[in-house]
């Protein structure tokens, strides 16, 4: 499952990877990505967290792709994902180098309590 959402006032966009996902899942949010994206300012940040992902299918990295260039087309100016087990890292950085044509800069943390210090939303 993917969950999207916004924090217009905060500039973020927020994705939750949960358990196990789908390359069918990912293209069912396109429209949602789309929408939020719309409303938010450029150099907004993107919060992609991936700490309750069990499972994602290996032809999920063409969704991905497709998601971070449409991301990086809307000036995403910073991105801060949680990746708790490095053993379920996907792969993100090397997709981003192809993906992202800014080269925005990006943060890994091991939790969600650590991601939001780095945002400056919790301290």
């Amino acid at each position: 499952m993917v969950l999207i959402t916004s924090n217009q006032p905060r500039r973020l966009l927020y994705m939750n990877y949960v358990q196990c996902v789908t390359p069918a899942e990912l293209a069912g949010a396109w429209d949602e990505l789309k929408v939020l994206l719309a409303g938010l300012p450029p150099n907004f940040r993107l919060l992609a967290d991936l700490s309750q992902l069990e499972t994602m299918d290996p032809e999920c990295m063409t969704e991905m792709g497709r998601a971070m260039e449409l991301i990086g087309q809307h000036g995403v100016g910073l991105i801060v994902r949680v990746i708790p087990d490095p053993a379920k890292d996907i792969g993100l950085n090397i997709l981003a180098i192809f993906h992202y044509p800014h080269h925005p800069r990006t943060i890994t943390c091991q939790s969600l309590a650590e991601a939001l210090r780095q945002l400056s939303i919790w301290v």
